[in-house]
């Protein structure tokens, strides 16, 4: 376990361990999707800001390799690099069952159940009850089991509705919630849209974001919360620009009855059709801002060799670049290796 990511987990557990006045200490952890590290010091955030103030700020953290949504939200709540807690891409092919993951087919328990989440080790304490507001893999029975109060995945759910549920069931629910999670996609929806670079677009949706936080203080405030719970407010990866000029297109190099593209840029894995070592040279030689491996060659230091849904190809793209099969599937915004994280503690 990479000792970042160590520590982060570890932090979870001792803010559960560091709530005033509470017999059962509680926690609640928050993600923002795509928050890169930098929009605090580009964007004026009057409520973050707040919050940092009344805590404490990590300013940079690094991730898990695959800098993507489910991987890295998954590593957040288990401790766990991908090889080791199975989610290890947005997209994943699982050769021995022949099965599909992805972010709209994810609610079997086969893909998740080779880890166990903060959200089910807090039950299984018996002192306290979880609750989730869309994280990923919440509404899910990982090793049979769900958070006792869950809110099942729904993307047009408002983040204020998110937030209204999460606080109720703090609040007065029964059991008693010690530990609850919550997920907005914002703002790498828009980051995806418009380019994380883009000011004058990314200004609205970061000012967004802020009065989100702003929202979510004032619930907690309100109710009596403020002091008696732990609030991390996190991301799970940042975002580079790239443009059309910089694609790597994966058709131009080798045939398309040669492979199938599993998951997608900055790093995609290639599952070969043909001989894997012809496939593998076509590759090497295809773009010089693309690195290539084959499984066994993944540097140590990525984490990401040891398990059978990382596929037989790697491609790893320079930063700013984009792997497609083809100029009309282009998707242009990438993720980079950063996120922010924030830790709003109660002593």
């Amino acid at each position: 376990m990479n000792s970042m990511l160590m520590l982060f987990f570890t932090g979870i557990l001792l803010c559960c361990a560091r709530s005033a006045g509470d017999s059962v200490p509680r926690l609640l952890l928050v993600s923002f999707d795509g928050f890169r590290a930098d929009y605090l010091e580009t964007y004026k955030l009057p409520h973050l800001q707040e919050f940092i103030e009344d805590g404490v700020l990590v300013k940079q953290v690094t991730n898990a390799f695959i800098t993507k949504t489910f991987p890295n939200h998954y590593t957040i709540v288990t401790g766990l690099y991908e090889e080791s807690h199975g989610i290890v891409a947005n997209d994943m092919y699982d050769p021995d069952a022949k099965k599909k993951f992805s972010q709209f087919n994810d609610s079997d328990p086969f893909w998740w159940d080779e880890a166990t989440p903060i959200w089910v080790t807090n039950q299984q304490q018996g002192k306290g009850a979880s609750a989730a507001a869309m994280w990923p893999g919440s509404d899910v029975k990982i090793n049979n089991t769900t958070p006792h109060f869950f809110m099942k995945y729904n993307f047009s759910v408002t983040f204020e509705e998110r937030v209204e549920r999460i606080v109720a069931w703090l609040n007065s629910s029964e059991p008693l919630v010690n530990f609850a999670v919550l997920y907005w996609e914002e703002p790498d929806a828009s980051g995806h849209k418009y380019g994380p670079d883009d000011t004058q677009n990314m200004s609205k949706v970061l000012e967004e974001v802020d009065k989100h936080v702003g929202f979510l203080m004032n619930k907690l405030k309100a109710l009596g919360l403020w002091d008696t719970v732990n609030v991390i407010i996190t991301s799970d990866h940042g975002m580079a620009s790239c443009s059309a000029k910089r694609l790597i297109v994966l058709d131009e190099c080798l045939g398309r009855n040669n492979y199938t593209l599993i998951d997608r840029t900055p790093v995609a894995a290639v599952l070969p059709r043909q001989n894997k070592e012809d496939v593998y040279n076509l590759l090497k030689n295809c773009n010089s801002h693309m690195k290539v491996y084959l499984k066994e060659e993944i540097p140590d230091r990525f984490h990401y060799r040891h398990h059978k849904r990382i596929q037989p190809i790697i491609l790893v793209a320079d930063e700013g670049w984009t792997i497609v099969q083809n100029e009309s599937l282009s998707k242009c915004v990438p993720h980079t290796r950063l996120f922010f994280l924030a830790d709003k503690e109660h002593a």
